[in-house]
């Protein structure tokens, strides 16, 4: 038996959970700078997917890469959840009005 597609499909649920947590705490801590750190992993991990010989790991690397890619537009989210009051703001971070 192969169990290759159900290590991926376990592989890709906790990326995007690891993802999505990523874009909460980062978005707290950092603001939205951070999708500047998310873009250049991002494509990293997708070209770092292109010059690994293992199938699995490769797949692993581009699926953490397009998750990564899709986490800039969410920490663009996320600080608009924060104003309408949805997520708590970081108060050491507040801007001074």
């Amino acid at each position: 038996m192969e169990f290759e597609g159900i290590v991926l499909g376990g592989a890709t649920v906790g990326i995007i959970a690891l993802s999505r947590w990523a874009c909460i705490k980062g978005e707290y801590y950092f603001g939205k700078r951070l999708w500047v750190a998310f873009l250049i992993v991002g494509l990293g991990c997708i070209a770092g997917s292109l010059w690994v010989e293992a199938r699995l790991l490769a797949a692993v690397l581009s699926i953490t890469g397009f998750c990564l890619l899709w986490g800039i537009g969410e920490i663009i989210q996320q600080e608009k959840r924060v104003a309408r009051g949805w997520f708590p703001a970081n108060p050491r971070r507040m801007k001074p009005k």
